[in-house]
């Protein structure tokens, strides 16, 4: 065993839809991944299940060695109190099981813009975090954690992330829901998250300590919804959306701005071959890829300050309606 854990293995500290998808990335890029699950059965091959349950202190954990780490853990409920069952207490045990095996090569923590809070303007990664949520709290807090046991380690911040599922703006819009229309949302695809994930693990250059990832079109949330309801063939007479408190006029235009249009397109990428892919939009618009992948950004209107180039190989497609 070296003093820095084994070599060309990747751990995964959670393995959920995202965690999956990131130690998919590394075994394409020739790690022999484990990934740390309740239930090992549902860690997908070519990955090594290994059950463990992190926030069970009557259970001591094995050493854990890894060369390259990744935490990217689900609250095992929705609540403040299961995020410090997670994020604290279970995080604690495990980068303490790792670090009893030796410190990894590159560490890395799956965190949330959500610890950047409802400010105005811009957020970067230099914009202090300021978490008003009470989870929200708890994954700064997590951040610190980090960052004193893996000092060398490195935070990422995804803005919302969608692509498992129907996302829920689409089950909002069926729904005729529209809180708070006026408000910038800023979107990720879960396979670009993943992807920025790998690419800092594995590239020559040593990461920075902070990155924010989402896409590079954020726009107001009812410009969204009014795009998505065109989309999904919903007339705006169709859909009576409820403003609740907000001040804004109570009519949506559909069709919405190029903003609207690329929400969500996933985080565009540079290509060296000529051959570009093509990435499908939240609400199935393609794009054609042309930009350095945004890696930065949060709940208001995020910019970056930190690109990273990442290779285009997918296409994505949003769900039927």
């Amino acid at each position: 065993m070296s003093a820095t854990g084994d070599a060309g293995r990747a751990l995964l500290l959670g393995c959920g839809e995202l965690g999956a998808r990131i130690g998919l990335g590394l075994d394409a890029a020739s790690r022999d991944v484990v990934g740390v699950r309740r239930h090992a059965d549902r860690v997908p091959d070519p990955i090594r299940g290994l059950s463990l349950d992190l926030t069970d202190e009557a259970r001591a954990l094995p050493d854990l060695p890894t060369d390259v780490l990744v935490v990217c853990l689900t609250a095992d409920a929705r609540d403040a109190d299961g995020y410090r069952r997670t994020y604290l207490t279970g995080m604690r045990r495990g980068l303490e099981a790792v670090a009893r095996a030796g410190l990894p090569r590159r560490a890395l923590l799956v965190s949330s813009t959500s610890v950047c809070g409802d400010v105005e303007g811009d957020v970067d990664e230099r914009t202090p975090a300021r978490p008003e949520r009470e989870t929200a709290r708890v994954l700064h807090e997590a951040e610190q954690l980090f960052a004193e046991l893996l000092p060398h380690g490195t935070v990422l911040r995804p803005s919302g992330l969608y692509g498992n599922r129907t996302p829920r703006v689409v089950d909002q819009v069926r729904r005729g829901e529209n809180p708070d229309p006026g408000r910038m949302t800023n979107r990720a695809h879960r396979e670009d998250a993943a992807g920025a994930a790998v690419h800092l693990l594995t590239r020559d250059e040593e990461p920075e300590p902070l990155y924010l990832v989402t896409d590079d079109r954020p726009c107001p949330a009812g410009e969204l919804r009014a795009f998505v309801a065109e989309r999904l063939g919903l007339a705006m007479e169709q859909v009576s959306f409820n403003y609740g408190d907000s001040t804004l006029p109570g009519v949506v235009l559909a069709g919405g701005s190029q903003q609207t249009a690329a929400i969500g397109a996933s985080v565009r990428a540079s290509r060296p071959s000529s051959s570009a892919a093509s990435w499908t939009s939240l609400a199935v618009r393609a794009w054609a890829c042309s930009a350095p992948v945004r890696v930065s950004t949060a709940r208001c209107s995020l910019r970056q300050t930190r690109r990273l180039s990442l290779p285009c190989t997918r296409t994505f497609h949003s769900p039927s309606p």
